[in-house]
């Protein structure tokens, strides 16, 4: 994305909420970073379709929001600047799509469709916040959204229905992009949206409590692009971002332009702009490698990189902020191919931002943040359906 108090949220009142996450499909060594190639969906279309989506065959696209407009008969209007978001099965059936409003009014709302993706209601599950951009989903049901100013703050927030989300100062005060729970290791994963900003890690120190535990930032030691690099930690203080504590930046490595964070299957995947690079680290050995660096490729088909997710098959997927608008995806096993999914058009200026999958792994949501306009009080929010692999 641009740079720009409570008690803990009880599990019963999500009513046996379970996040919408594919099995891990990345544990394999690799011996390289990602290469330019064809993608498992074939080319994308020469022309777009109605809404601007230039799509593999067989796909199709619909528009389930607009910022400033009613959701579908819900009455409930879309907020600006749509952002980070995930999707949560529901145990009544159906799901939940989460998204983030990085606007200067912020929060975060809802919109939940059953099992057929048809629009049941739509709903605001945070308020009174700012520049909410990314984020992340618990294993318990709830997501985090991220503010991403100097000062921002993790707020916990329900899914399930309207309600407030419950801020988080245990996980930092920095400019929070995004964050991934790993549910074996027990700790979060969190990136920093500025030019010095740090990974960090937090571990409660009563799983899966987030109101108390110990923050720290990562340091490099070895070659990630050839694989063989590992991370230690150092331990910080969450009231303000690494870059304000001397002692502690003196001894950890700058990850520029944090962005996109996702867990899937033991790893850990990360985003930064600065680079324009894709990360994986394992947090049961330490290990960090690039899977992706444009730098790399002479004609590099993915820039820009930004919110991530990993699709039921184990593709990788991540969004592009600017670039060709493109959302691409990267393989999995030794013989990684990075290639464009879709490509929106018409849309110039604006950035892909909150791509989640459904829980059967048919419909994929994203958004445009700005819309055909550029502007935040222009945002679209996209269902993309289909063979999805």
């Amino acid at each position: 994305m641009r740079l720009g108090r409570r008690d803990f949220l009880r599990l019963s009142a999500l009513g046996g909420s379970a996040l919408a996450v594919g099995p891990g499909f990345w544990k394999a060594a690799y011996a390289a970073p990602a290469q330019a190639g064809p993608g498992p969906y074939g080319a994308i279309s020469g022309s777009p379709d109605i809404n601007g989506l230039r799509l593999p065959a067989g796909f199709t696209s619909r528009i389930i929001a607009r910022s400033g407009h009613p959701v579908g008969p819900t009455g409930y209007v879309w907020h600006p600047a749509p952002d980070g978001g995930a999707c949560f099965a529901r145990p009544e059936g159906g799901y939940v799509y989460v998204s983030n409003s990085e606007a200067i009014s912020g929060g975060a709302s809802a919109v939940r469709f059953d099992a057929g993706g048809r629009v049941l209601a739509a709903y605001r599950i945070l308020a009174g916040t700012r520049l909410n951009c990314a984020g992340g989903p618990t294993p318990w049901g709830t997501w985090l959204s991220c503010e991403e100013h100097p000062t921002g703050w993790v707020w916990e927030c329900n899914p399930a229905r309207p309600s407030q989300g419950v801020e988080r100062p245990a996980l930092g005060a920095f400019p929070h992009e995004a964050v991934a729970v790993d549910p074996v290791g027990k700790r979060l994963y969190l990136t920093e949206d500025q030019p010095e900003g740090r990974l960090y890690r937090f571990t409660p120190s009563v799983w899966p409590r987030l109101s108390e535990g110990t923050l720290e930032a990562a340091k490099v030691s070895g070659d990630a692009l050839a694989g063989e690099a590992r991370l230690s930690w150092v331990r910080c203080s969450p009231e303000r971002s690494v870059s304000r504590q001397p002692d502690v930046a003196a001894r950890t490595t700058v990850f520029e332009g944090g962005e996109g964070c996702w867990y899937d299957g033991g790893i850990v995947y990360f985003t930064t702009k600065g680079d324009n690079r894709v990360w994986a680290h394992t947090p049961a050995t330490g290990a960090l490698e690039v899977i992706y660096a444009a730098s790399l490729l002479p004609l590099a088909p993915l820039t820009g990189v930004d919110n991530v997710v990993v699709s039921r098959s184990g593709d990788l997927f991540v969004a592009e902020d600017g670039g060709t608008m493109d959302l691409c995806l990267i393989t999995p096993g030794p013989q990684r191919v990075v290639a464009s999914f879709l490509r929106l058009r018409g849309h110039t200026g604006s950035e892909l931002t909150g791509p989640a999958f459904s829980p059967d792994g048919r419909r994929l949501y994203f958004s445009s943040q700005r819309g055909t306009s550029n502007s935040i009080n222009a945002g679209v929010t996209f269902e993309v359906s289909g063979p999805f692999r």
